[in-house]
């Protein structure tokens, strides 16, 4: 029987599923779906045991999943912000782990692992609830079950092209880990790339408090419309004078003369998620003349400009932006919809 070529000794195997899922959940950016799929096949060949390898994946999850639970139930949003902000994937936002936790509460943890940007975030977002931490526990490894589950029958699937791509490899001089070391380095090569693009795009469409500060003294202060959910809201009862609330589920019409003047968006994520992706929606509907806060309202408050409490109706009346998919009009032909608070 072939044993598997890799350097890592079949007795270890086990540890080094644990070593590689621990330290890829507590935030550090290598991938873990490598090791799974090699400890899959290393259960095929009869090297080790499916149950260990899960048993090992999951119990890394836990323990990283708790201490980010806690530290979150510890620090907050701070500590929200701070993930979002270091973060190198793009797709992490506190306000999309959020909404999702909203619509389907604990449950969404069985699949967390496997959605972009949600996999980090969930668990210390799931800290500044009021969840428990049992049934935080539960839905957890049931998620990393499922999760690991998948990776180590793929790789005990396709153990045979596995093992002939270990041999070239060998064959080449190299070891696993000349080739875990590449897959690490294509992946944060890729990711910088994407953020170092992003970064260009950003630095046209972002506004800092100080130049938003001086547009709203001018002869023509902008729309500013606040894009934090609800429930943050709820939460953190003020708002930039004069701005509107902003609901991507609202169904009523803005007034066109609003789009005419300079638009202001801002939220509470660090990286300015949620207005990026407002910005970059109505740039592809030929609306230019709009910017995200830089540092959303966090940054504002920071520089020690004024907000004001939010009123009653607040929540009630809010912005609705939505993608025209109706192609039959003219280029750059767009649909916004609002329902405004005066």
């Amino acid at each position: 029987m072939w044993h598997f070529p890799v350097a890592i000794p079949a007795s270890l195997g086990v540890w080094a599923v644990f070593m590689s899922v621990l330290i890829t959940q507590l935030g550090v950016p290598i991938p873990a779906a490598p090791m799974l799929i090699f400890g899959g096949t290393m259960a095929a060949m009869g090297q080790t045991s499916y149950v260990h390898v899960v048993f090992a994946a999951v119990a890394a999850t836990l323990i990283a999943d708790l201490l980010w639970f806690f530290t979150g139930r510890a620090y907050g949003r701070r500590l929200l912000n701070y993930l979002v902000r270091f973060s190198l994937s793009l797709d992490t936002t506190v306000r999309v782990a959020r909404n999702t936790y909203e619509r389907y509460g604990a449950p969404i943890l069985t699949i967390a692992k496997f959605l972009p940007g949600l996999g980090l975030i969930s668990a210390p977002l799931l800290g500044t609830t009021a969840i428990s931490v049992g049934v935080f526990l539960w839905w957890d490894m049931v998620g990393a079950t499922l999760w690991a589950s998948v990776w180590v029958i793929g790789g005990a699937a396709l153990h045979d092209q596995i093992v002939q791509l270990v041999l070239l490899v060998r064959q080449n001089g190299g070891t696993i880990f000349d080739a875990f070391a590449a897959i690490f380095v294509a992946a944060l090569l890729y990711r910088w790339v994407r953020r170092l693009q992003f970064r260009r795009w950003l630095a046209h469409t972002r506004i800092t408090p100080d130049q938003l500060d001086a547009l709203m003294k001018s002869n023509e202060p902008p729309l500013i419309l606040d894009a934090r959910p609800p429930s943050v809201r709820e939460k953190e009862s003020h708002r930039i004078a004069g701005a509107r609330p902003l609901d991507l589920d609202s169904p009523d019409p803005i007034h066109p003369e609003l789009l005419k003047r300079p638009i202001v968006v801002y939220c509470v994520c660090p990286n300015e998620a949620t207005a990026k992706r407002i910005v970059a929606q109505l740039h592809r509907k030929n609306i230019h003349h709009i910017r995200a806060l830089k540092g959303g309202l966090d940054a504002w408050e920071k520089r020690g400009y004024p907000v004001e409490p939010l009123p009653p109706d607040f929540n009630t009346a809010m912005a609705h932006m939505l993608e025209d998919h109706d192609h039959s009009g003219a280029e750059g032909e767009y649909t916004v919809r609002a329902r405004l608070a005066e």
